[in-house]
């Protein structure tokens, strides 16, 4: 089988390549190799399928469904297999084999066609809310995981030189970058966190109704993680008369209904939505990054 990266991959990998990167190039051949080593059958990639790694949908020599999944480097694959190994299956995709392997995962086969975004907006928020509370454990001793401090910090780098560039942004850039200096004063609490939490990152699965997939596991408060949740769907926040109260309310609604502190994660979500609107302008959408920064502005 030719494994043909989806466009939605090559575009996404192409604004974040590094020059001389040529991990698409050699993916076929990595695929092809991974399927040969593990007696796999593949049935088919999934389309459009992620957009920082190839998923191939497959089957084991016993005829169990699986996914291979595989990631260049700058994924962090290696963190998210130790993520997942740490999770063992509660609220997160099953890990199938915890060897590290270059990139290569293989996981529990979930619906991947089916995610809580199918829901209606708050059943999907409630479902959502109630997977990510099972993953905010103690991590493990000695954790091979960023903290929100680190990554933060090399984000708030880019930030700061795109503000610099443009100055219409700088506004924003600056409550944000204040916002995140004073969250990272005084954490609450270090939890496991997925990194990069949606309603899209929660598939229908067998084992559970809904599981987490997908995650860039980082080291930190709660707030962090629930942030990005908030502006999820967040072109349809913006098409609302009401999106900026909408908004409001949902920040109150989750804080309170995961206990946490709701101006930390008014904060939180905030410096998260500056720094993906800040992004999407670097990387060529600026329909994405007009829609990040309007919502930003009404916290």
């Amino acid at each position: 089988m030719v494994f043909e990266p989806p466009k939605r991959l090559v575009r996404a990998l192409g604004e974040t390549a590094p020059e001389g990167d040529d991990w698409l190039e050699r993916l076929p051949e990595a695929a092809q190799r991974a399927v040969a080593l593990r007696e796999l059958t593949v049935e088919r990639v999934q389309v459009p399928g992620g957009r920082s790694s190839l998923v191939v949908l497959v089957r084991r020599a016993d005829g169990t469904p699986a996914v291979l999944k595989l990631a260049p480097e700058r994924a962090r694959p290696e963190a998210e297999r130790a993520a997942l190994a740490h999770w063992a299956g509660r609220g997160a995709v099953q890990l199938l084999d915890a060897q590290a392997s270059e990139g290569v995962l293989l996981l529990e086969r979930l619906h991947p066609d089916v995610s809580v975004r199918s829901l209606p907006e708050a059943k999907a928020l409630l479902e959502a809310a109630g997977t990510l509370r099972r993953l905010w454990v103690e991590p493990p001793a000695g954790f091979p995981f960023e903290t929100v401090a680190e990554r933060t910090g090399r984000q708030a780098e880019a930030m700061r030189a795109r503000a610099q560039a443009d100055p219409e942004v700088a506004p924003l850039v600056d409550l944000a970058l204040a916002a995140r200096e004073e969250l990272l004063a005084a954490p609450p609490e270090h939890r496991l966190l997925h990194g990069t939490f949606r309603q899209s990152k929660v598939l229908a699965g067998e084992r559970m109704p809904w599981l987490a997939v997908g995650p860039d596991p980082v080291v930190g408060e709660c707030a962090f993680d629930l942030a990005r949740l908030v502006r999820d769907r967040v072109e349809d926040l913006v098409a609302q008369p009401s999106g900026a109260a909408t908004t409001r309310r949902r920040v109150k609604r989750l804080a309170e209904s995961l206990d946490v502190d709701q101006e930390r994660l008014r904060g939180w979500t905030l410096f998260r939505a500056v720094e993906s609107g800040v992004r999407a302008g670097r990387v060529g959408r600026p329909r994405d990054a007009e829609l990040l920064l309007e919502f930003a502005g009404w916290l």
